[in-house]
């Protein structure tokens, strides 16, 4: 094991000893000779290209799909840790719930000074559409994937909200079917928690939110074989049996979507999209989307469809609005936030904005819209000429950025090309809202950064995944 960087270690403590909860693994892992581990590191690599969990990144004209490494050394979380973690994440995404049915109705939050009208009303995000359109259940987030970091003495943080369309949960189901196959006996000897049930759980919540009766007919919307996660798309509507659907297959007739099929047309009840908002519907949003379905909007705005999730989610995860989430969380909850935010600079203000321009060199700044590690700096680790060319960025749209501190994030062990060391990771848990509770799938997609000292741990950056085992009582 290499030399601990100075962050939270969560297999070490401060004197070097394991951790009682990596305990028994780590009594497997040196057990297992390094041409064993290098073998099942190439077997859990066929296996993903087997099944096909590829992704391709942004921008890359040549349109190569590319394998995210899994790393086979669990990350390993005990129960207690994640009893907190578990408790602040259904407490946050309740409030952001709460957050979306205010503003897209009564405003109180905005009408208390809780947070700055022109934050919702002038924000990219919000869809005026929305406006007094009541949804089933008043649930407008049915699935959150809440990216959560631990730091300092190993408290977690919430580093960002994804409301929209949270992707990556088909690698952490793979992920734990990967490593129950190959490590077998590690599993065995932990109590850990399952995740297979994901998918029931996701097609549970998606029938009880249903507008119509019995049996409702579900059905994932994908943009299509081009798009990026649409492994995720197909795994998922397998997985749970229902139909994988693009625009094309959809129709509205009256008041009511439909779907073809060989049998003739069949209603739609429920559609979990992972379409934006700007593709759902050509006759209200984008006129020249080819991904969508002209007259959706009006079919849910009459309560005849839901969508999972709602139309305009996307403010409740814009990265200026996670400044006041702490504040919704008083204002609706009455309680103290469970789960603290990163500190956070809104460029769009003159005087965080001066803070910023003068410590680039030491922040994270990122575009309020921006995702996969896209449209941000990592001061430490950029050069002076990246650093002034962000700076001049920022200079010409402060109010689409933020700025973070450079968080130690914490590090766990991982197998890399030199052996096992510390490499710093996130945690992106996914919290499903149905009717009846909210519900946090133990575990997660752990994104970690895989070059020594990186703290960028997003697939399309160089990142990979790992296993995320919560330790059961």
């Amino acid at each position: 094991m290499t030399l601990k960087p100075p962050a939270f270690d969560e297999m070490f403590d401060s004197d070097s000893d394991i951790r009682p909860h990596y305990a028994d693994f780590a009594r497997w892992l040196s057990a297992q000779p390094s041409s064993v581990m290098t073998a099942k590191r190439v077997e859990a690599d066929l296996s993903f290209r087997r099944v096909g969990i590829t992704f391709s990144v942004a921008g890359d004209e040549a349109g190569t799909e590319r394998l995210i490494p899994f790393d086979l050394i669990p990350r390993i979380i005990p129960a207690d840790d994640w009893e907190r973690l578990d408790a602040g994440l259904r407490q946050r995404v309740r409030a952001l719930n709460m957050f979306l049915r205010d503003i897209y109705h009564d405003h109180e939050i905005v009408r208390a000074g809780k947070i700055p009208a022109e934050q919702v009303f002038m924000n990219a995000q919000y869809r005026p559409e929305m406006q007094d359109v009541d949804v089933p259940e008043d649930i407008y987030c049915h699935i959150a994937g809440i990216d959560v970091v631990r730091a300092g003495a190993g408290e977690f943080y919430v580093l960002e909200d994804n409301l929209r369309v949270p992707s990556g949960v088909s690698y952490m189901l793979e992920n734990r079917k990967v490593s129950m196959r190959l490590m077998p006996e590690a599993f065995g000897s932990n109590k850990i928690a399952p995740v297979a049930h994901y998918p029931d759980l996701l097609l549970e919540n998606l029938r009880d939110v249903s507008p119509s009766g019995d049996e409702p007919t579900v059905v994932v919307l994908t943009p299509g074989m081009y798009n990026s996660a649409y492994f995720e798309h197909a795994f998922l509507a397998q997985q749970m049996g229902v139909e994988l659907v693009e625009g094309r297959d959809l129709f509205v007739d009256g008041d009511t979507v439909y779907m073809r099929t060989t049998q003739g047309p069949k209603r739609v009840d429920v559609i979990y999209r992972r379409v934006d908002d700007d593709y759902l519907d050509p006759l209200s949003f984008r006129a020249d989307s080819a991904l969508g379905v002209p007259g959706l909007l009006s079919v849910y705005r009459a309560g005849r469809i839901t969508l999972a999730n709602a139309i305009g989610t996307g403010i409740a995860d814009d990265k200026s609005t996670y400044l006041y989430v702490p504040d919704m969380i008083r204002f609706y909850l009455g309680e103290e936030p469970l789960l603290s935010n990163v500190p956070t600079w809104r460029c769009g203000l003159q005087q965080e904005l001066s803070y910023v321009l003068e410590n680039m060199a030491e922040l994270v700044v990122k575009e309020v819209h921006g995702a996969g590690g896209y449209g941000m700096l990592v001061g430490p680790g950029a050069s002076r000429a990246e650093i002034d060319a962000f700076r001049e960025r920022v200079r010409a749209n402060p109010a689409n950025y933020i700025a973070q501190p450079t968080l130690a994030l914490s590090t766990v062990p991982t197998y890399v090309e030199s052996g096992i060391a510390p490499r710093h990771v996130d945690l992106r848990p996914y919290v499903v809202c149905g009717s009846r509770q909210i519900t946090t799938v133990p575990g997660g997609l752990c994104r970690v950064a895989l070059r020594e000292g990186s703290l960028v741990v997003n697939s399309s950056q160089g990142g990979g995944t790992k296993d995320t085992w919560v330790l059961e009582r």
